[in-house]
């Protein structure tokens, strides 16, 4: 049991979020994975904490092998939280230069005051909180850590009920293909007899080599024969369930096995040329498309 549970197979969706108290605010990380072909990591972080965002990418990395996983940061607090204003009073000067020469240059008036140099953003810094940014962007990546935690835990359950879903509908596949392993042997009589039936009316009732007859009619009735297609797609199966029990990311190994089960469900089909049959492989067929559904949202 223990075993299992270590090599379920997860889902790409989840969901976890972790809040602390901070200063007199508060710091919230929320994490959101969704479905996507590769691993793709989109950060939204305040600026006071901007330079923490390749740890954060790599903190994810080592949790997630697939989807897109968005990780959002945010502080609050008092009317926003705490915050604090900067001013670069060298720049301000540099700028108070650098339009007084500009006047001069121009011959052109009018006042610079602070209203005007106090539209420079680049002047006047307002900080998204005050303190210790190391011990605020120790507090994020351990909240972070708590909130992928809570996303792989979400997961994991989605990824218990796919895996049952999936393995209730290869039951409903293996039942179909038993009774195509029944049928077969029949079908492929029966093309031996409808041909030999025809050939003889062609030949008269006393055909002149029996023995070529006969081997060419079996060449005939192996067309017919789908043991091989049978067997592949039994094999392709196995590998799927051994897939499913398998840890990591498993999500194209199980569409690429349902590509090539669903080839085989077609083969059978074709060379079977038998209503019964044809009939056991939609059901296949269909199956095989709900399994893939599912399958979009494994990693």
């Amino acid at each position: 049991m223990g075993r299992e549970a270590a090599t379920m197979i997860r889902s790409m969706t989840g969901y976890g979020r972790r809040e602390a108290r901070w200063q007199r605010g508060s710091v919230t990380v929320e994490v959101r994975a969704v479905n996507h072909r590769f691993l793709e990591v989109v950060t939204r972080l305040p600026r006071s904490l901007s330079d923490l965002e390749e740890p954060f990418k790599k903190a994810v990395q080592q949790r997630c092998l697939r989807g897109r996983v968005e990780v959002t940061v945010s502080l609050g607090g008092e009317k926003g939280g705490a915050r604090t204003v900067s001013l670069d009073r060298a720049l301000a000067r540099q700028y108070h230069q650098a339009l007084r020469e500009l006047q001069k240059d121009l011959r052109i008036g009018g006042a610079i005051d602070i209203a005007l140099l106090s539209g420079f953003r680049d002047i006047v810094v307002v900080a998204d909180e005050p303190g210790d940014g190391s011990r605020l962007g120790r507090l994020a990546l351990r909240l972070l850590s708590g909130a992928l935690g809570d996303a792989d835990r979400m997961r994991r359950r989605e990824g218990a009920a796919l895996a049952k879903e999936i393995k209730d509908r290869l039951h409903s596949i293996r039942k179909a293909k038993r009774q195509i392993v029944e049928r077969a042997p029949e079908v492929a009589r029966e093309a031996f007899a409808r041909m030999k039936a025809r050939v003889e009316k062609l030949l008269g009732s006393e055909p002149p080599d029996v023995g070529r007859l006969n081997q060419e009619l079996a060449i005939y009735a192996d067309r017919y024969d789908i043991t091989e297609e049978l067997v592949r797609l039994e094999s392709h199966m196995v590998q799927f369930d051994h897939a499913l029990r398998r840890n990591g990311s498993v999500g194209k190994t199980l569409d690429f096995l349902l590509q090539e089960m669903g080839r085989e469900a077609n083969t059978i089909g074709s060379k079977a040329a038998d209503a019964e049959i044809a009939s056991q492989v939609v059901h296949i067929k269909a199956e095989l498309e709900k399994i893939r559904e599912q399958v979009q949202n494994i990693e």
